[in-house]
């Protein structure tokens, strides 16, 4: 299987806030936020690996400033790292006033996707290729990002069997 450069998949979409999307004060919705976030991370992985995937986690997602009804809200995801049948990707969320021009860094999150065969069992996905820099910081913190996901993994595991949960 042939390595894919983050530049191939890498996908910048936009969509315009309406008030659908939003509570009666204009405020949109985090949950409409997450959603885009969701589909261009998704879009991301499925690029890169060319089958169906499935979100695994949102490592974290930060909300920074409001979305406004009437705002272009504009989504950049790349991935940041390949392991062998799963992938972590990173979305920033800009929101635009297109009357004023005003641009706002809204949100950000980090995805784990896992790539699907026909069966629905995990399969392998192409190796990432690294060309820049940044590309490199960002696997470096990925690789960081995925260490402590799979400690909380095994303590929550641990945690689970010992039946010593605080219950939630």
């Amino acid at each position: 299987m042939d390595g894919k450069t983050v530049r191939e998949s890498l996908l910048i979409m936009a969509q315009l806030m309406n008030p659908e999307d939003a509570n009666p004060a204009g405020n949109v919705h985090g949950g409409a936020i997450m959603k885009l976030i969701d589909n261009a991370a998704g879009c991301v992985a499925v690029r890169h690996c060319r089958c169906n995937v499935v979100t695994a986690s949102i490592d974290r997602l930060d909300f920074h400033n409001p979305v406004f009804v009437g705002d272009l809200v504009t989504l950049r995801s790349s991935l940041n790292y390949a392991g062998k049948t799963s992938m972590e990707l990173g979305v920033r969320v800009e929101a635009e006033n297109l009357l004023t021009g005003k641009r706002r860094h809204t949100a950000s999150a980090y995805l784990t996707f896992v790539a699907l065969d026909a069966q629905g069992h995990p399969t392998p996905v192409p190796q990432l290729i690294l060309e820049t820099d940044e590309e490199k910081r960002r696997n470096r913190e990925a690789k960081e990002r995925l260490k402590t996901r799979m400690a909380e993994k095994t303590k929550e595991k641990q945690c689970q069997n010992d039946m010593i949960c605080p219950a939630y």
